[in-house]
């Protein structure tokens, strides 16, 4: 294991999910430096699904005091999120000295922050490593939104608010969204927020208050099993079906060369190890993202977002 003040450049962060560590670590063939569940790596930036975030440019900073820390930061940026290794009162007086940052659970919808977050951490009592940029707007690639506990079927309708949230669009009131595997009705219960129309598929109903909303329409089916040609044009794909991966990824394909649709968020759910071949697949789809989110738990988010059908813009869909 390299010393820090060894790293060659360029090097880049990347930040470790707290659950899924080993998933990050094998992704990325290893570390040089691995501080708490940050992972150092020479070489240009990889895009690893299984980073919960992404120190793009990181530097070592020396600094004589707190006040000194504080002043080499705000020099670069406003914002900083704090990532507790070592050290943690001195870095939490670094962190309270710096403007704050909300971090307050936030209400949805939600826009990305105009401006960059940061991460820094310690390494020892005169130095820390700081990435002015980072892949995620948000401090450690994460999100906490208020959670209603009353209204939503089920947990899950925070993936996919986070899901929309990350990728800076919105189902807009008359799109019509596709939910596969719908049951008991989490994500739909989001779409129908946003005033989309949705069909909702699964073998089992969803909610009875869903079952009885004007916006939505059940399919009782597999929704494997039903072609795009029979369901016709939508705005959105949305899918949380249980499933092997390459079952998804065979799915997918099939809608992508359908053009039947142009915006997709799917989960990629992991039945034990991940699914390493598949996983290529899906980020070989141009113009796509594979990602954990904040609220993933042994799965990754796959999404593709191509324009909005029901606004009449229209483009090629991509050769896979």
């Amino acid at each position: 294991m390299k010393d820090v003040d060894l790293l060659q450049k360029p090097f880049t962060g990347y930040l470790a999910s707290k659950d899924y560590p080993q998933n990050l670590e094998t992704e990325i063939s290893g570390a040089d430096i691995i501080i708490d569940r940050l992972y150092l790596k020479e070489g240009p930036s990889l895009s690893p699904a299984w980073a919960q975030n992404i120190w793009l440019d990181p530097l070592i900073i020396e600094y004589d005091s707190i006040s000194d820390a504080v002043r080499k930061l705000k020099a670069i940026q406003r914002n900083w999120a704090l990532l507790p290794n070592i050290l943690h009162r001195r870095a939490q007086l670094i962190k309270d000295a710096l403007p704050h940052i909300g971090e307050k659970p936030k209400s949805f919808p939600y826009p990305l922050p105009a401006l960059p977050m940061g991460s820094f951490t310690l390494i020892d009592e005169h130095r820390l490593i700081a990435s002015p940029s980072c892949a995620s707007p948000f401090a450690h690639g994460e999100i906490e939104f208020e959670e209603n506990k009353l209204d939503p079927p089920s947990r899950a309708y925070l993936k996919l608010q986070e899901a929309l949230c990350v990728c800076g669009s919105l189902p807009g009131p008359q799109s019509r969204c596709i939910d596969a595997g719908a049951c008991p009705g989490g994500w739909t219960w989001v779409l129908t927020l946003l005033g989309a129309h949705v069909t909702a598929i699964d073998r089992s109903e969803l909610d009875p208050r869903l079952m009885a909303h004007p916006l939505v329409n059940f399919s009782r089916h597999s929704a494997f099993t039903l072609k795009p040609e029979e369901l016709g044009a939508c705005d959105w794909l949305f899918s949380d079906v249980i499933c092997y991966p390459a079952k998804l990824y065979e799915w997918i394909l099939v809608w992508l060369n359908s053009g039947l649709c142009r915006n997709f968020i799917c989960t990629v759910k992991m039945q034990g190890e991940p699914d390493w071949e598949t996983m290529a697949k899906f980020k070989a789809i141009p113009g796509s993202r594979l990602l954990h989110l904040g609220y993933n738990k042994h799965e990754l988010t796959w999404m593709l977002l191509q324009g909005d059908n029901a606004s009449g813009a229209k483009s090629a869909p991509p050769q896979v």
